[in-house]
């Protein structure tokens, strides 16, 4: 797999989101993106308790742990690399985090507008 350039939303070099938990689709810390990521990874968000209880809600339980594909289980507090559509549906739904532009990848503007992005920017 080929990485997409790493330019963030607002035109810079693309920082890392986290290492600890290690994230993004490539498991490289930052939110870069290739053909084959067909959720597109790219949103660096700051977890909160709300939006982990609707997400497990909705089917997608991102607090348990699973050893068995490395998955540490996440909490409130910590970085990770959300999908961009996950992250407008959570918008939509009133509970998006907030939003790291210069970790966020630009290919998260072919879904979520940076006028969205920037109301939730840290």
């Amino acid at each position: 797999m080929k990485k997409d350039t790493s330019v963030n939303v607002l035109g810079g070099a693309l920082q890392p989101c986290s290492v600890s938990p290690m994230t993004g689709f490539f498991r490289d810390g930052a939110c870069n993106t290739c053909w084959e990521d067909h959720g597109l990874h790219t949103v660096c968000v700051v977890l909160t308790a709300e939006f982990l209880a609707w997400s497990r809600y909705i089917g997608n339980d991102l607090t348990t742990p699973r050893p068995d594909f490395a998955f540490p289980g996440l909490k409130p507090g910590e970085r990770w690399c959300l999908c961009a559509g996950r992250f407008l549906e959570a918008h939509d739904e009133g509970c998006a985090p907030q939003v790291v532009l210069e970790c966020t990848h630009k290919r998260t503007l072919e879904v979520v507008p940076l006028e969205v992005l920037s109301s939730y920017a840290i």
